[in-house]
């Protein structure tokens, strides 16, 4: 790029040194020159404008994209390039290094600081007037980056409103006397926790939910301590640390939601549950089911994120192979019996559940479930949630269900011998039933149900099948690289089964897409396991989860491990990751 001092990039000098550079021929050179006329209207920067054009990279052959603008316009400068992530900023900081008048003079925005250093975002290479002030008023070296303009922009006012709204309301209520912890001391003069309606909470919390949304987060986290409360999102299946509040704000911030979702604010020494339905910035609608818990500096609370889209995926993204697919579809279309989905908690068993009914509902039908809590409202269903204050628990609400003349039913689990006796006495009067168990894998849900003290007969004649699964975690795309595997790793992946090595297995690496964690999403490894003559005749009284399992291998059934190598030699997740959640078999 040309080298002239201070003086900000034009549009038509970035394009002919975009030109000289190679990254654009005669063709596109004049479709950006045609596309200048517009550009003093769009008050656009000459990055971000060359960008949205969708010209092609000579080089490369894809788009001319503004970030690929940007990591060539830092190369020409010797500077480096970074994407702006949010999770690794901490807003408190950066907001108190530099002055939001400042930042927005100078379109830069500082992401990172230190007692030292001071790293600075901006998108003017040639610019440099402001770094010498910068220095003086912070007293710390400043380091520049590179970054896209529009990403400078748009965090810039997200960090400081956050940061504004946040110490606006730790100013006005300086005190933590009517924080509820164990620890409290009274302090006289100081005022109270600010009020859940305060505007500036309000901010905080539209903001925390908006964010969480964009970041993929299937939970949040809000939890209070003596001093800075925490807020952090589950991303992947991996907690993250988002913000620090302090510990006045972070309690009206769980007044504010418990208002949301019509909780009973006065009552903070009772653990509570609600629900809350939203939208995201893109409109769509999300459900958040609410939980709160005493702990020693206040109420801890934690919202999970359902996205109903999840219902409408279809089996192949869920993860599951040609094979268990065809399998799981000729038990789930069966009239009647009892299917049984097993594995810890977190392990997608309601989403798959949710997706199979959601398949089945069709208007001939009436599905019906009773679920503890009810995790997704789904219109297609008649759904209904256990009350064990009115001593409405699973068997009861079966017992309800079967006189609403129910052609399929989910029961939320099966707990005691007197839900598994209803649930099988529903699968024997001609119903559909589909429940969960907790159990390592499938043939173990065998002696589990025997355990509970169900009858053996009972269980022969009503169990259609078991289906165990687990939730790995998918390579990131944008960063997998290829690697060696040996043979050891390999055979005890997917022993006793002798399977062919693939030639290369793909490993994490980590990017800013993935946060550098090497994985974006997860996807269900399965173990069906079908009722088969011959597997019916092994249980009885003395039934050894053991021999179901060998039966079950010699009649097809893959292992969740099995399951795993299949998608790792796929190249979509880790031998590592299906080892971390598979159980030892």
């Amino acid at each position: 790029m040309n080298s002239i001092t201070d003086r900000p990039v034009a549009l038509n000098v970035l394009l002919d040194d975009l030109k000289k550079a190679g990254m654009l021929d005669d063709d596109n050179y004049q479709l950006g020159q045609f596309a200048r006329r517009s550009q003093s209207e769009l008050k656009m920067h000459p990055f971000a404008f060359v960008g949205k054009q969708k010209l092609t990279n000579h080089k490369t052959g894809g788009k001319l994209s503004e970030e690929s603008i940007c990591e060539w316009a830092a190369a020409e400068k010797g500077l480096g390039y970074s994407r702006i992530d949010p999770l690794e900023v901490d807003v408190a900081a950066i907001t108190s290094a530099m002055s939001y008048a400042f930042s927005e003079r100078h379109k830069i925005l500082a992401i990172k600081v230190n007692k030292e250093e001071l790293v600075v975002a901006c998108s003017e290479p040639n610019i440099t007037s402001w770094v010498q002030d910068l220095e003086h008023v912070s007293r710390r070296n400043v380091v520049r980056i590179i970054a896209m303009p529009t990403e400078i922009e748009r965090h810039r006012v997200e960090f400081y409103q956050l940061a504004n709204s946040i110490n606006r309301a730790s100013s006005q209520h300086d005190g933590i006397s009517g924080i509820q912890n164990l620890e409290s001391m009274l302090e006289l003069g100081k005022a109270s926790a600010p009020d859940a309606n305060d505007e500036h909470i309000v901010n905080v919390v539209d903001w925390l939910l908006q964010y969480a949304f964009e970041q993929r987060a299937s939970d949040i986290h809000i939890e209070p301590r003596r001093e800075l409360g925490k807020v952090r999102f589950r991303i992947d299946g991996v907690l993250h640390l988002v913000y620090e509040l302090p510990a006045q704000v972070t309690q009206a911030v769980v007044a504010r939601i418990k208002t949301l979702g019509r909780m009973n604010i006065a009552e903070k020494r009772k653990p509570q549950d609600s629900r809350l339905k939203t939208k995201t910035p893109a409109g769509e609608e999300i459900e958040l089911r609410l939980s709160t818990l005493p702990t020693a500096f206040g109420e801890k609370l934690v919202m999970r994120v359902f996205d109903p889209s999840v219902l409408v995926r279809n089996f192949a993204e869920l993860g599951f192979s040609k094979e268990d697919y065809r399998r799981w579809k000729e038990m789930t279309t069966q009239n009647n019996g009892i299917i049984f989905v097993t594995g810890p908690t977190g392990s997608g068993k309601t989403t798959t559940l949710y997706s199979t009914l959601k398949e089945l509902a069709t208007v001939e039908v009436n599905v019906s479930t009773i679920e503890d809590p009810i995790e997704m409202i789904e219109p297609a269903f008649n759904q209904m949630q256990v009350n064990h204050s009115i001593d409405l628990d699973f068997a009861t609400g079966v017992r309800a269900l079967l006189r609403q003349d129910p052609d399929i039913i989910m029961v939320g689990e099966i707990r005691d011998l007197e839900t598994a006796e209803m649930a099988v006495q529903s699968a024997l009067t001609g119903h559909l039933v589909l429940s969960t168990l907790h159990t390592n894998d499938a043939p173990t849900a065998i002696t589990r149900l025997l355990e509970l003290g169900l009858p053996p007969y009972l269980i022969r004649s009503t169990t259609l099948g078991v289906m165990a699964q687990r939730l790995v975690r998918i390579l990131c795309p944008h960063c997998k690289q290829k690697g060696e595997i040996d043979d050891i790793t390999w055979n005890d992946l997917v022993a006793p089964w002798t399977v062919a090595k693939p030639d290369k297995i793909y490993h994490p690496k980590g990017c800013l897409e993935c946060r550098d964690t090497g994985f974006i999403g997860r996807m269900g490894i399965y173990e069906v396991l079908p009722m088969s003559h011959a597997i019916s005749k092994l249980i009885d009284s003395d039934s050894d989860h053991l021999k179901i399992r060998k039966q079950a291998m010699k009649e097809g059934m893959h292992s969740l491990k099995l399951s795993g190598a299949q998608k790792v030699a796929a190249g979509l997740t880790t031998i590592e990751e299906v080892m971390r959640v598979a159980p030892m078999s």
